[in-house]
């Protein structure tokens, strides 16, 4: 495996097994800062259970799993993990429909505090930048007023991508993104996403492959748990062994 000292999250030899089946088979991957990765394979391949793995969810029965070079994020619990800035974004978004876009946002923001600092938590300058940066960068500046359950469903994966943003995470983990999406959407949001990397990680599990193409980035193909192929999406797809196991499905 390359160096450790460039990577933000290290995953070596790790395996997790559920009633005997191999979810995670020795699985080496490495994250580095400001990298934007993008996960794909079968399903049953182990992408959920690699992110399960990263925010404390499932412990590994073998290997490690290291944040920065010294965090064991196996001997770590999930609310730590996602206090140290890893943010983790689900398939179905779960914002608060029953209030604003900012409301949400605001919301995020002080999720983020301990419940001492909660109760004397206000809402400075400061912190409406940060809000108003964030409502600029999701392209919801002009929903702002809104309820969250009058968006579209696209609209609400990227309210949901800003509640994360919001905590400024070093590494977001993105699991499926785009599903149900409209073309339009989806092209947004492989432009949003691009524009999120630059200052932090992005690791993105997703099916859609035209999507995986526009986010132009490394891909990481996943099988029975293991790392399969990695390159750029003109390598893997045309990978034999991945067009067998995925692509030619």
């Amino acid at each position: 495996m390359p160096e450790m000292p460039d990577s933000l999250i290290y995953l070596d030899g790790v395996t997790v097994s559920f009633d005997g089946f191999k979810a995670l088979n020795a699985l080496s991957l490495i994250v580095e800062p400001g990298e934007l990765r993008a996960i794909i394979g079968p399903n049953g391949a182990g992408k959920t259970t690699m992110m399960d793995v990263i925010t404390g969810k499932t412990r590994p029965d073998e290997g490690s799993v290291l944040f920065r070079h010294t965090v064991d994020l196996s001997k770590t619990d999930e609310a730590a993990i996602a206090n140290m800035g890893i943010g983790r974004k689900f398939q179905k978004p779960t914002v608060f429909e029953s209030l604003t876009v900012f409301e949400n946002l605001e919301l995020a923001l002080a999720g983020k505090r301990r419940t001492i600092d909660s109760l004397l938590w206000a809402l400075d300058g400061g912190k409406k930048r940060r809000i108003e940066t964030v409502l600029e960068t999701i392209r919801l500046g002009d929903r702002r007023d809104e309820l969250a359950g009058a968006l579209s469903h696209g609209q609400k994966q990227w309210l949901e991508i800003g509640m994360l943003l919001a905590q400024e995470p070093d590494l977001l983990l993105l699991d499926e993104p785009v599903a149900g999406m409209t073309d339009a959407e989806t092209e947004q949001t492989a432009a949003l996403i691009k524009e999120i990397s630059v200052d932090r990680s992005v690791v993105v599990v997703e099916h859609d492959m035209e999507f995986v193409r526009n986010l132009d980035t490394r891909v990481t193909v996943l099988h029975e748990g293991s790392v399969l192929a990695e390159g750029n999406m003109d390598a893997v797809q045309n990978d034999p062994r991945v067009i067998e196991v995925y692509l030619g499905r």
